[in-house]
């Protein structure tokens, strides 16, 4: 069984967590940028506000106007990737 404090990415690579739930999340992020709880998966839920907020890269590829949607879609995913899943 995965450990509950792994990030989404080692969940990821440990098949508790699929591409298509992460990109789900990004979507969620994408549609409503004040989104926190996210129910990744039915066992695990991550703060999507949290992630994208502490993750630098990410704030900072969000807060350049001459960032692409697709490299602002790509930082948010790495941010969710880097983040700490809850176990629920």
């Amino acid at each position: 069984m995965p450990d509950p404090n792994l990030t989404v990415g080692e969940l990821v690579k440990a098949k508790a967590i699929t591409d298509e739930q992460v990109s789900a999340a990004v979507e969620a992020y994408c549609n409503d940028p004040t989104t926190a709880g996210f129910m990744i998966s039915d066992d695990y839920a991550v703060n999507l506000l949290d992630a994208v907020t502490v993750h630098d890269p990410t704030r900072w590829t969000l807060l350049d106007p001459e960032s692409s949607r697709a490299s602002k879609r790509g930082a948010i995913r790495m941010a969710i990737l880097h983040a700490r899943a809850l176990k629920v």
